[in-house]
């Protein structure tokens, strides 16, 4: 659909909101604790304003962190399986999803919608609907603009909204599912003269040239970088609960008598456990090898299987490794001729 872009003033947004809680489940950043995460709102008083990026990401949304994929029960000569409902997940609005987030769920659709297709993952994402914030800040860790997003970018936003220095916020409406938060309340949204959203943006400088970035990794495979960035890794897979992306995950049977179900769970390939065989091998031994394959998955394997980046540049990893291992130091580093 051609992108519009509207003047939603800030009374406007607060109807909209409004508007939208008596409708649906509505999520946004909160602050709580100290720390800003993405929670089930019932006023937009209880939204956090002043933050660069929640704890988490909105990942587990659409890939929660434990979900059922079906039941089963066992009789004299078959099993019966129970599919979930697809039907039973609700509808919900997120609020205030910075871009690096909406764009992990447009890259990680990748993975789930490819062939097979995941019905599962699928449904999720149809019935959540994203109202992105651009960025008006950034810190050091910061790194979209090296990576092929940046602080207003529209990818995976239904509706993107930018804020000005009034307090009113331009409204770029991208999807349907955008049009269709509109028509709750068409006559919140004015006509905007030449808009300009750039000087509200934040100013996250580009870190290093991705321009060869898959083919710098690719040339690293065989040499030792790997294991010298991973000489601090403790594994503890941190770096991939709070990845917008990463979709690793483990299935496990719960029984009990003739009943059980199958779960998903995230999992992490910087584990050891992740490749441990049976016998005791592991094709991954050594940390370096596992920190190889996570830079090779997000940099190499995904863009050239589905073309698409594992990583945003949200800079999570590195906010939260407890060893200070920094991804885009990694990258920038990360230069084999």
């Amino acid at each position: 659909m051609k992108q519009d872009i509207k003047l939603l003033r800030k009374d406007s947004y607060s109807r909209l909101v409004q508007k939208l809680l008596e409708k649906q489940f509505v999520y946004a950043p909160v602050l709580q604790a100290g720390r800003v995460g993405y929670q089930r709102i019932s006023s937009l008083d209880e939204m956090a304003e002043d933050f660069i990026i929640p704890d988490l990401s909105i990942k587990s949304f659409v890939f929660p962190r434990v979900e059922k994929l079906f039941s089963y029960k066992q009789n004299k000569d078959q099993v019966e399986v129970q599919d979930i409902d697809l039907d039973a997940i609700p509808h919900k609005v997120i609020l205030g999803v910075r871009p690096c987030d909406a764009m992990g769920v447009e890259n990680m659709a990748a993975v789930f919608e490819w062939d097979p297709e995941d019905p599962i993952f699928k449904k999720r994402v149809e019935r959540t609907t994203i109202i992105g914030l651009s960025c008006n800040k950034a810190d050091d860790y910061c790194f979209c603009t090296s990576i092929g997003c940046g602080p207003g970018n529209t990818k995976g936003s239904d509706i993107l909204l930018t804020k000005m220095d009034n307090g009113d916020f331009i409204a770029e409406i991208l999807t349907p599912k955008g049009e269709a938060v509109v028509a709750i309340a068409p006559e919140l949204f004015k006509t905007l003269e030449n808009p300009d959203k750039e000087k509200y943006l934040a100013d996250v400088p580009k870190r290093f040239d991705d321009s060869r970035l898959e083919e710098q990794v690719n040339k690293a495979f065989d040499t030792e970088v790997f294991d010298e960035y991973a000489m601090r890794c403790l594994g503890c897979a941190a770096c991939t609960y709070v990845c917008p992306i990463c979709a690793c995950f483990d299935i496990q049977d719960e029984t009990k008598g003739s009943k059980g179900q199958r779960l998903r769970s995230w999992d992490s390939c910087g584990a050891k456990l992740f490749t441990l065989h049976t016998s005791g091998h592991n094709p991954r031994e050594t940390q370096g090898a596992r920190w190889r394959q996570r830079l090779m998955h997000k940099f190499s394997y995904m863009p050239e299987r589905l073309g698409v980046r594992g990583c945003v540049g949200c800079g999570r990893c590195s906010r939260r490794c407890p060893v200070d291992m920094n991804i885009a130091e990694s990258l920038s580093q990360l230069k084999v001729e």
